[in-house]
């Protein structure tokens, strides 16, 4: 199973904020996940308002927990962008619904603990 973080995930995964589940975390360490540039962009975004405080600049942070965790890059892609417009309007975030885009034409679980982006007709672990 190919798994693709929410952002909220990566942030607890790199701030100690709030523990995973077990299977999410027995799940990571099989090496399948990837992050989207949605997620760093989100992070980048929230940085820079001050509404996500971080030990290291997302530039720096992004990078490094990829790295650290195998996460493989995920591009913003054409076809996921335009998915966005066959879903339902559930969810009022723009990066969720591109998250869910995303895991939807690409075959991929999301990892998260939101209970609107489970609503969707996509594949979710947490």
């Amino acid at each position: 199973m190919n798994l693709l973080l929410d952002t909220c995930v990566l942030i607890w995964l790199a701030t100690g904020e709030r523990s995973l589940p077990p299977r999410v975390t027995a799940a990571l360490q099989r090496g399948n996940a990837l992050l989207s540039a949605v997620s760093a962009w989100e992070i980048v975004i929230k940085h820079a308002k001050g509404t996500l405080r971080l030990k290291q600049a997302p530039d720096r942070m992004v990078p490094a927990m990829r790295e650290r965790y195998a996460l493989r890059a995920l591009p913003i892609d054409e076809e996921s962008a335009l998915h966005v417009s066959k879903l339902p309007a559930l969810h009022a975030d723009p990066f969720d619904r591109m998250l869910v885009s995303q895991a939807i034409v690409h075959g991929l679980t999301i990892v998260t603990p939101d209970p609107l982006v489970t609503q969707y007709p996509a594949r979710t672990l947490w």
